[in-house]
């Protein structure tokens, strides 16, 4: 396949893959190399990142470093789980619209397989008490995970901006921390208000949503919306397509409506669901499923993964070929430089409401060991939440006392 001119700005005129009749890998291919990532792809988004440089640049020659680089500056600009964007376009680069599905799928199951059975492992039944110790040492450890995902954010999004906008941008994060802490149920629309008010910023306020694609329908949703399925399916759209500053954010959109309410989950469920979504392969977006399945089984863990992963693909099949138009299309940049930082604070914000669900002394004991190890000590966020977990269990067999 030629691969397009990085400096062409008319990618209308692009041809994508498919179109062009050539396709430098097999489905096969695809299928093998995107499931192993998915398989072995722990540690989020950066070690995502790295397997598929790896295998599209510089083993297989698939992808040029600017390409590469391009795609990944281009799906940061998108609502989502941008690792899974990543991997639905470098599919769709090296596959056409059959590479895009196959490769996004790939690379979504295998830790959606392993996340539900372990959804039916702790929210069914009456599980040991080494797993509900488990659950609950992870989940201690949740709230620091959340401090140290959004202060890796603080200082690139902070230096991307100077003078009076730093002002604005510190008013945005302290927006999105408080409407977590306090109103989370309704942070989607602080993070949009976000985005619509450093637009009118920075330009007449005579654009509407509909400017830069956004419009006022979610809201209307979000009203509307009083529970069953419905209510499930809007929580996962609001994941996978209003999630904006990292794979984290989706914590404060999920939490309020589980937990408080519609009551699909306890506290304690609700950390050991974030805590699952950080320990198993692929996107931390998984989260969502264990949420499904805790308001309708198995049913409802696949509906909600399908609704909060079904946006990725339609913004690649749709919108791949006009990458290049995103990047430079400064009402769209205006808006993340609005809606990111509202979305660091809320990440942040969420670890109020995490850390108020523990309920054990040895719970905050370990929530402040995971912190140090986190903050301090730069350890990984796996390796340290399977450490929690071990603590849990060793609690949980020797009779210690456990979340109820």
């Amino acid at each position: 396949m030629t691969a397009p001119d990085r400096h062409d700005h008319h990618p209308e005129h692009a041809a994508a893959p498919e179109q062009a009749g050539e396709s430098p890998a097999s489905l096969w291919v695809i299928a093998r190399e995107w499931t192993r990532i998915g398989t072995i792809g722990f540690g989020g988004p950066p070690a995502h990142i790295a397997l598929f440089r790896e295998l599209c640049v510089e083993r297989r020659g698939w992808l040029s470093r600017e390409e590469f680089e391009d795609a990944i500056a281009t799906t940061n600009l998108l609502p989502g789980p941008g690792s899974t964007q990543l991997a639905i376009y470098c599919g769709w680069r090296v596959g056409g619209t059959a590479g895009a599905w196959i490769g996004g799928a790939g690379f979504i199951l295998p830790g959606l397989v392993v996340i539900i059975a372990l959804s039916a492992l702790f929210l069914t039944g009456a599980p040991p008490a080494w797993v509900l110790g488990a659950g609950a040492g992870a989940g201690a450890a949740v709230a620091a995970v959340a401090l140290q995902a959004g202060g890796t954010l603080l200082r690139p999004s902070w230096e991307r901006v100077s003078g009076a906008q730093r002002a604005r941008w510190c008013a945005y994060v302290v927006a999105g921390g408080a409407a977590t802490a306090v109103a989370g149920q309704w942070v989607v629309l602080v993070l949009l208000a976000c985005g619509f008010i450093e637009l009118a910023w920075r330009r007449p306020p005579t654009w509407t949503g509909a400017a830069i694609g956004v419009h006022p329908w979610p809201v209307a949703a979000a009203a509307a919306t009083t529970g069953g399925l419905g209510a499930l399916v809007w929580m996962a759209f609001k994941v996978g397509a209003l999630s904006y500053g990292g794979g984290f954010v989706i914590i404060p959109l999920m939490q309020a409506d589980a937990v408080s309410h519609y009551h699909w989950m306890t506290s304690g469920q609700f950390l050991n669901a974030v805590a699952l979504g950080q320990v198993t392969p692929g996107p931390v977006v998984h989260t969502v499923a264990v949420v499904g399945y805790a308001a309708a089984g198995v049913g409802g863990a696949l509906l909600a993964a399908a609704v909060a992963f079904a946006p990725s693909f339609s913004f690649i099949l749709i919108g791949a070929d006009r990458f290049d138009r995103l990047r430079q299309n400064t009402r769209v940049r205006a808006f993340l430089d609005g809606a990111g930082p509202a979305a660091i604070g809320a990440i942040l914000g969420s670890a109020i409401p995490l850390a108020r669900a523990l309920s054990e002394p040895w719970q905050y004991a370990v929530l402040a060991a995971a912190a140090l190890a986190l903050l301090l000590l730069r350890h990984g966020v796996v390796s340290t939440l399977v450490a929690a977990g071990i603590i849990g269990a060793v609690v949980g067999v020797a009779g210690g006392p456990l979340p109820s």
